[in-house]
């Protein structure tokens, strides 16, 4: 495993380029690399080439759809341990989103020539490509769902309780998260307009879910449980 590049990685049990013979190794080896990218980063333009296929490896992308009339909207974002740029790579076709780094992250990249290679060499890899690509289809079915069936305060507070577990601090009463995008991402997400955005952060204050200042968000701990004396 310490030969193989993902082999030092806490995400190599599910990575797409586990499940290679040690004879494949090399090829992929070849021309592995890592990027560090900066928060503002475009890792690839919608409408340009495929060159490569991306594990984000830390930090958080932003998969955005582009009009032509130069608006966009945030579809999607990319955590830890995701891939991005492969359905692009697997249609041999060009990006048709974009996708930028919402705070200071890091990719490990694999050239599409290369990929190709250890493909043919392990099908089992493109087996896992396809799975990733099916699972993707079945939560943008659930995202869907969920628009009917779940509120949008409750969506709006699922997705903060999430970044803030993932790239939030423990804080002496709370667990605190500076928001790595603007308030209009938050709405593309929940497909809700920006004042009604505001309106569900207000709601979630005063149920006492969290507390908000600008891109500021405090889910306050639980309360420990009194001991009692003896």
């Amino acid at each position: 495993m310490s030969d193989h590049p993902c082999g030092n990685c806490r995400f190599y049990t599910d990575s797409i380029w586990q499940p290679l013979p040690a004879c494949s190794v090399s090829l992929l080896s070849k021309n592995f690399t890592r990027r560090e990218l900066a928060a503002g980063d475009t890792l690839y333009h919608q409408g340009s080439e495929c060159r490569s296929v991306y594990c984000v490896s830390r930090g958080l992308f932003a998969i955005r759809s582009l009009g032509p009339d130069g608006t966009s909207s945030l579809l999607r974002l990319a955590y830890p341990g995701e891939i991005i740029g492969y359905r692009a790579f697997l249609k041999g076709s060009e990006h048709s989103t974009e996708a930028s780094a919402l705070m200071p992250s890091r990719v490990c990249t694999v050239g599409e020539r290369d990929a190709r290679n250890v493909i043919r060499a392990s099908p089992a890899v493109l087996a896992r490509i396809a799975k990733r690509c099916a699972d993707g289809l079945d939560q943008c079915r659930d995202r869907l769902r969920s628009r009917e069936t779940v509120s949008n305060k409750d969506r709006l507070s699922e997705l903060l309780g999430r970044l803030t577990e993932a790239f939030g601090e423990d804080a002496e009463d709370c667990r605190r998260l500076r928001l790595p995008m603007p308030r209009q991402d938050l709405a593309d997400l929940i497909g809700v307009a920006p004042e009604t955005l505001s309106r569900l952060v207000s709601q979630l204050e005063r149920d006492g879910v969290l507390r908000a200042s600008g891109r500021r968000i405090e889910f306050p701990a639980a309360p420990r449980p009194k001991v009692a004396r003896r």
